[in-house]
């Protein structure tokens, strides 16, 4: 029995490590016991069974037995047609991340979920009960997240297909002859060659402020990032590198004079609203304006509300300095003057004095020569 969804087609997936076994084969649908439950699709959707993850194996493994593993892709594919590519569709994933049991949830552990929809309506649903179920230590996530928006054009469009009997299969290039074509699923170069545009209207993200499981920030209590890479930065780092974590750089971008100045590109350093390009440095970069940074200016400064993982002063650990208000700020400040200037001299005097000692005066010189 085959997927009853083809191309195009719209994926929701979430990926785990490590894997199941025993699993189900690709192509296959799984067989009881072999897949993880409390898995929900939705209105034109159906598990993905052409992919369900991939066997790792690294060239330095020493025991491939201990070392190697299988990492699950759990994903459902939504049908698509011709209205989604033509106009604005909604897509929207909600998150609620696990919380272990405790006096404010009446000591009752939660597993969260997350779910994905397509205007409105339901693509998949993944229940952390499912994940835990499985026994191989899986769950939802809870680490801090980022979005990432890009086009993940595949060489296959998400359906691996076998090489062709009479294709190589060594190079791909759609503007090669049909040695590097003919690998390429039927339709794909006709879509490369052709204008292509992936427009977003907009990207919002919605948190409950009275939630203390939701947290904006990449480094929270739960998940202190910036203390774990610090403890381990030779994990971060690359050659020349000299701290893991770099500041954003502001401006500095090389940019140039005759790039359209009223275009938003990295050659205007943005336009003449978010940067200018300096032409007294040699090569001209960018210099941004204010609310706007990066190296040619497109990104906008921006901050968190809250800072949940402050770098820790000498307060932090207990310590408080004196209290230089008052007199008794006046006579400290005072003796550390003294301290700081007459000590060192009256030091110095006792060295001298110290180092003589054990030695008879040396004669004068006249009284010797009358001698």
């Amino acid at each position: 029995l085959k997927m009853p969804v083809g191309q195009p087609f719209m994926s929701s997936s979430y990926q785990v490590a490590p894997g199941r076994i025993p699993r189900p084969g690709e192509g296959w649908w799984p067989a009881p016991g072999q897949w993880y439950n409390n898995l929900t699709g939705g209105m034109n959707t159906s598990m993905n069974i052409i992919f369900y993850g991939t066997y790792n194996h690294f060239r330095d493994d020493t025991n491939p037995a201990e070392q190697d593993y299988w990492s699950d892709a759990i994903s459902y594919n939504r049908q698509l047609n011709g209205s989604h590519f033509g106009k604005f569709h909604k897509y929207r994933v909600e998150w609620e991340v696990p919380e272990e049991a405790s006096k404010k949830n009446n000591y009752t552990k939660s597993y969260g979920y997350i779910r994905w929809f397509l205007d409105g309506e339901t693509v998949l649903e993944v229940k952390g009960e499912g994940l835990n179920a499985s026994g191989t230590g899986a769950e939802i996530s809870s680490e801090p997240m980022y979005m990432l928006l890009n086009t993940a054009i595949s060489s296959q469009w998400g359906f691996p297909e076998k090489c062709p009997s009479n294709c190589p299969c060594k190079t791909y290039n759609c503007r090669g002859g049909y040695g590097e074509t003919c690998g390429f699923s039927e339709g794909f170069c006709d879509m490369i060659n052709k204008p292509v545009e992936y427009k977003i209207n907009y990207v919002r993200v919605y948190q409950d402020k009275n939630d203390p499981k939701q947290k904006v920030g990449c480094s929270t209590p739960e998940r202190p990032t910036r203390k774990f890479i610090e403890a381990h930065k030779e994990k971060y780092m690359q050659k020349g590198d000299l701290q893991p974590l770099k500041p954003i750089q502001n401006g500095g971008g090389e940019c140039s004079v005759a790039a359209p100045m009223n275009a938003t590109l990295p050659q205007s350093c943005g336009g003449t609203t978010r940067g200018k390009c300096d032409v007294s440095r040699n090569p001209p970069t960018c210099s941004c304006l204010s609310n706007w940074t990066g190296p040619y200016c497109l990104s906008q400064v921006a901050y968190d509300d809250v800072i949940w993982d402050p770098v820790e002063t000498l307060a932090d650990l207990g310590f408080r300095g004196p209290n230089l208000k008052g007199p008794m700020g006046v006579m400290l400040a005072a003796f550390i003057l003294f301290a700081v200037t007459v000590a060192p001299i009256v030091f110095n005097n006792k060295k001298k004095r110290r180092s003589r000692k054990g030695y008879s005066r040396v004669p004068d010189y006249e009284r010797l020569v009358g001698a």
